[in-house]
């Protein structure tokens, strides 16, 4: 009785059923983690969440910790004591009532309950086997005598006499114990594959649900940043303000929606996976050699490689590219919507921390010339006469900006339609200023987007990202999150088209770069710090 209530113990309250994966609430209560994410999933909107066993409630999705205590439990107990199966099978004996089977005889063609098997012959040319009702498949089809060899070049289980004169004669012959464990063998080593699979997609499971969390949190900060600088402008700022929650809200939908849809993709396969432990553990356990080496389908149950790479590239691009918000997009529309304002002079107010981007001159190659105005950089065939100091750019047509970012969120823009041969990006100060490691992206030091004859690329540690032929709109837009390690470029066409996010971490300020090499490019409007 105790031994029963301690196996109720170790149910989930939700699905009734042994524990797959267990978890714990910060209450203590444990539950499947597919069962409690699909209760969690369900209160998203209704302003907390809680418990299903206790009610506990929390303002925010629960962070699930697994309990490896009691996952442990669980596996140790399906492998020491696997669910016990009804055969079905009665005693062949007992002719008054049905007695259930607890062996069978293949050389009496009988089934025996636990007081005949007690009077049964013991001599060995009786083999008891576990119940069953296929004892024809256990005897040669041709002698009618008992399999108890295979035939390994014919991968067939045979009889004493077709080992001796029949067609198997002269074969390579085993005992059927020395074949089934050989296979229970190769069945062990793919069960050690399907687990170490099991454990990589329970960590990758966790990781996207890690990433959902932030991207949640992060969502709800925005949102709250935003909401509290609409409510300063009042009503002069509720159309706008309206716009920013919607662009927000539907970010946070389209990535959380990918990245439910590649757990909810890899629960499958996980799932899919214990199912193939578990026949293969069945399997393992199996005392009858015959029935362990005349399983079909053995061959699928060791396929471990199905779909693993689209999967795992599946779940680093949206790890690494695809599973975050776009603060420059939401900051954009914050700002645009902030210029029509001040244009219609509705309201009046200063965007702050704007300031002019300047080109530092003491580092310009000697045949650029910049603009009087420290903005615009043009390429000439005519060297100018500027001193040769460690500062200056030497191999490439390079210039960098005097002022660096060294925290925030900053943007800035160039034009590039005067010229069709140009690098426009930004990069450290202690980049080099000669030989071929200088071009901008040609090193570790600096990002870039660049334009020669055969297209448009980004590059960065000489590493090239190609995007098209070229830009339809002719300006660039470069954005920073410094704290973040995040540079993107921006096409800024008719919507603005995002072309590509750098993520790294900064370790030193980071200054704008141009580079021309025919006509000119110039950097247009002001380096603006965004306001969220």
């Amino acid at each position: 009785m105790a031994s029963a209530d301690v196996r109720q113990e170790l149910d989930c309250s939700i699905c009734l059923e042994m524990y797959k994966d267990p978890v714990m609430l910060s209450c203590g209560h444990n539950f499947c983690r597919v069962c409690i994410d699909r209760v969690l999933d369900t209160q998203v909107g209704s302003g907390d969440y809680s418990c299903p066993q206790c009610r506990k409630r929390s303002r925010s999705r629960p962070t699930l910790q697994r309990n490896i205590t009691l996952c442990n439990i669980v596996e140790t107990l399906r492998s020491t004591h696997p669910e016990q199966k009804k055969t079905g099978i009665f005693c062949t004996y007992c002719i008054h009532y049905a007695v259930p089977a607890v062996k069978s005889c293949l050389l009496c063609e009988a089934s025996l309950c636990d007081n005949h098997l007690r009077v049964h012959s013991k001599s060995p040319e009786h083999v008891l086997t576990d119940p069953t009702t296929s004892m024809e498949n256990r005897k040669c089809s041709i002698h009618r005598e008992l399999l108890k060899y295979y035939c390994t070049e014919d991968s067939a289980c045979i009889c004493v006499s077709c080992s001796l004169a029949g067609e198997h004669r002269g074969h390579n012959v085993e005992t059927l114990d020395e074949a089934s464990e050989k296979k229970k063998q190769e069945l062990r080593n793919v069960l050690q594959k399907l687990i170490a699979k099991r454990k990589e997609i329970e960590q990758r499971v966790q990781s996207l649900q890690e990433l959902k969390g932030k991207v949640q949190e992060k969502s709800a900060g925005l949102t709250g940043r935003v909401t509290a600088l609409f409510i300063e402008l009042r009503r002069h700022l509720e159309d706008l303000e309206k716009r920013v929650l919607r662009n927000i809200s539907s970010q946070e939908e389209r990535i959380s929606h990918s990245l439910s849809d590649l757990i909810y993709q890899l629960e499958i396969k996980k799932e899919a996976l214990s199912r193939k432990m578990e026949d293969i553990e069945e399997l393992c356990n199996m005392t009858d050699p015959l029935t362990v080496l005349q399983e079909s389908d053995t061959g699928d149950l060791c396929d471990t490689e199905e779909g693993d790479n689209e999967d795992r590239e599946r779940h680093d691009r949206l790890l690494h590219d695809g599973g975050d918000l776009d603060v420059a997009g939401i900051s954009h529309t914050l700002l645009t919507g902030f210029s029509d304002m001040l244009k219609g002079g509705n309201v009046f107010f200063n965007i702050p921390e704007a300031s002019d981007i300047l080109l530092d001159v003491n580092t310009a190659h000697n045949n650029l010339q910049i603009s009087d105005d420290m903005k615009t950089v043009s390429w000439s065939d005519i060297k100018q006469n500027r001193p040769e100091t460690p500062e200056r750019f030497q191999s490439w047509f390079q210039v960098l900006s005097s002022q660096g970012f060294s925290s925030g969120r900053h943007y800035w823009e160039v034009d590039v339609s005067e010229s069709e041969d140009y690098s426009v990006g930004m990069c450290y100060p202690s980049i080099e200023r000669g030989g071929v490691q200088t071009m901008i992206g040609n090193n570790n030091k600096s990002w870039g987007l660049f334009r020669y004859s055969t297209g448009c690329y980004l590059i960065h540690d000489n590493k090239q990202i190609s995007i098209y032929r070229y830009l339809p709109s002719n300006r660039v837009r470069i954005y920073v999150d410094y704290e973040a390690g995040q540079m993107s470029f921006y096409d800024l066409c008719d919507p603005i088209r995002h072309l590509h996010t750098f993520t790294t971490t900064f370790t030193e300020p980071l200054h704008a770069v141009l580079c021309v090499r025919k006509g000119h490019i110039k950097i247009s409007g002001r380096v603006r710090r965004f306001l969220i």
